[in-house]
């Protein structure tokens, strides 16, 4: 099954533990051999398989453990800054959002000016 926006939080969860799954029969362990590799407990790695939840720092160790930890650079790539942004910066990094700004609309009069309605 390919992961895109039209599936739910869930069905995406079952998914990534399908895979890691596979990565593990694949990698020929067991589910208690890679839960001491990856410092997880089995239940853990029945979870992620199961389409859990589970904590990061769990998941983090068990693709280390599976080879696959590369793999997060393409799922949350850094995005490099353009090039007046860094001269805007002067090396700083950003840390806060601006926010949307809202166009300010002129709302008509109920009625037309006339001389003398201030």
């Amino acid at each position: 099954m390919r992961i895109t926006s039209d599936l739910s939080d869930a069905a995406v969860l079952r998914e990534l533990g399908e895979r890691i799954g596979q990565h593990r029969l694949q990698a020929n362990l067991t589910q208690a051999e890679l839960a001491a590799q990856a410092g997880a407990g089995t239940r853990t790695l029945e979870r992620i398989k199961a389409g859990g939840g589970t904590e990061t720092t769990s998941l983090i160790r068990v693709l280390r453990e599976l080879g696959l930890l590369e793999g997060l650079e393409q799922l949350v790539p850094e995005i490099p800054a353009s090039p007046i942004a860094r001269f805007e910066l002067r090396g700083k990094r950003r840390q806060r959002a601006t926010g949307r700004r809202r166009k300010k609309t002129t709302q008509a009069p109920s009625k037309p000016w006339a001389w003398g309605d201030e």
